[in-house]
């Protein structure tokens, strides 16, 4: 047990590691949509076709990474590592290419899409053995637990910086909206159009397309600094994750191995849905402030505001779910978001009631982000005593529980861009039509509340309580 602790330093700098990840995703769930939208001018269809596919793909890729992992052998530098190091510089990259509006006139829908897809390729080759290091950095479940706390405190801190960095520079840039006919006198309305056109759009969509990619390229510089102190402060321990009477099984007899085990089954279902009502808030979240709430100077503050009060309620959480177990965590944590989902929908628009909602709906992410990574260790060692046969599988376990997400986080973002087409979006309009005010209200409160309660309600067939993983914590430690 001593010469598995783990030094704070070493936490610390696993830590960083989740950043990356993190701060990306943050900037690209919160803002991709409306950059398609209102920046590169794309139609709805097609941005719908860019999200699904490219989620979709990034689901994709998570197992198939998990098997060449399986198939990786161990070097001087470990199993993980290297595909963490020789990742990083192609993904910044890529990364920055999303960022860009190509001039061309037509291929835009293309250019997006490969990038997209090649940027969630690569980082999937940083994410998944990054994932699957928890259970290599040492053979103690607590210090597991210590540093999956820190590891969640650094993601949500980089969720933070992803939103900060992203917001505040593009917020700086005015974007035009061209106001509808709707809203303009019948009989001037076509010169008015003409007046934003000629006049305000030229000077100002520049600035917005170049505050996009300086924002791609801080981000990018980040990426690569964790990446840096993550590769130098790490050590991967390869006796940490070996029972004595480990052989190895073969990736598909793994895989088997791995659906077949019930308590993983539950924890990914129960986790789908309640992932998948966070995911569809994340999304349609800058849409609704925008249009719906009438903020459209304000919503990355609102963002930032979100993911300041996760940050900060991490440390609880991981207090919470010690003193009084990780399954009355998910009841009370993830919960606690629905009253204030379905109150910014209910009230008047009011920047002050939108932003306390915010920092009540930030408690409830944090524990969206620390318990599933928390819980899954609990089922690999779960799984673990069930078939001490078997070993190298953490990384099936992490990447499918991330592809069951992703690719159900990829149809329903293009399911609900889709929606707004249909309910008659208006790119780059200053106001949207009330059909799509409501199809946002229904995206980010109805739709997730229904998602969270299907998800707890499934969560009750979760059989691993603090009872049994006690239990096996004590098995584990005989076997080994």
């Amino acid at each position: 047990e001593g010469r598995a602790k783990l030094s704070v330093c070493s936490k610390l700098c696993y830590a960083v590691g989740g950043a990356p990840y993190q701060t990306t995703g943050c900037a690209l769930g919160f803002f991709l949509q409306i950059y398609l939208l209102d920046v590169a001018q794309l139609d709805p269809f097609h941005a719908s076709i860019i999200l699904f596919v490219g989620r979709a793909w990034d689901a994709v890729t998570d197992p198939m990474v998990g098997f060449f992992i399986s198939k990786t052998s161990w070097s001087r530098f470990g199993r993980l590592m290297p595909w963490i190091i020789f990742s990083t510089p192609f993904a910044v990259i890529s990364y920055f290419l999303i960022w860009f509006v190509p001039d061309i006139s037509s291929g835009q829908v293309l250019w997006y899409l490969i990038f997209y897809c090649l940027f969630q390729t690569l980082v999937t080759c940083f994410h998944v053995p990054y994932s699957a290091l928890t259970m290599f950095i040492s053979s103690e479940q607590s210090e597991r637990d210590s540093a999956t706390a820190y590891r969640m405190t650094v993601e949500v801190l980089g969720t933070v910086l992803g939103t900060a960095i992203q917001g505040q520079i593009v917020g700086k840039a005015d974007t035009p909206c061209i106001q509808s006919a709707v809203f303009l006198g019948e009989t001037n309305s076509s010169v008015a159009m003409e007046e934003v056109n000629m006049t305000h759009e030229p000077g100002s969509l520049t600035d917005t397309k170049n505050a996009y990619m300086i924002a791609a390229g801080v981000i990018g510089g980040l990426y690569v600094l964790c990446a840096v102190i993550l590769s130098v402060g790490v050590r991967e321990k390869r006796e940490a994750s070996e029972l004595q009477s480990d052989e190895p099984v073969s990736f598909f007899r793994g895989l088997k191995l791995v659906m077949n085990h019930g308590a993983y089954i539950k924890l990914i279902t129960g986790f789908l849905f309640t992932s998948l009502a966070f995911m569809l808030l994340e999304g349609n979240f800058a849409l609704f402030c925008t249009y719906t709430l009438g903020f459209r100077n304000e919503f990355q503050n609102i963002l930032l505001a979100i993911m300041l009060s996760a940050t900060l309620t991490i440390p609880l959480w991981q207090w919470f779910l010690t003193h009084f177990g990780k399954k009355t965590a998910v009841y009370v944590g993830i919960s606690s978001a629905i009253p204030f989902l379905i109150m910014v929908v209910v009230l008047d628009s009011n920047l002050v009631v939108t932003y306390i909602v915010a920092v009540a709906a930030g408690i409830s992410v944090a524990a969206a982000f620390l318990l599933p990574w928390s819980m899954l260790p609990d089922v690999i060692d779960d799984f673990k005593l069930q078939h001490p046969d078997s070993r190298g599988h953490e990384a099936i376990f992490f990447s499918f529980y991330v592809f069951f997400t992703k690719f159900a986080s990829g149809v329903s973002l293009g399911i609900s861009t889709l929606s707004l087409d249909f309910a008659g979006y208006q790119t780059r309009g200053c106001s949207q039509p009330s059909e799509v005010n409501f199809t946002l209200k229904m995206l980010v409160s109805a739709v997730p509340v229904g998602l969270i309660l299907l998800g707890l309600l499934l969560f009750k067939l979760y059989p691993i309580d603090e009872e049994k993983r006690k239990k096996n914590k004590k098995a584990l430690q005989d076997l080994r």
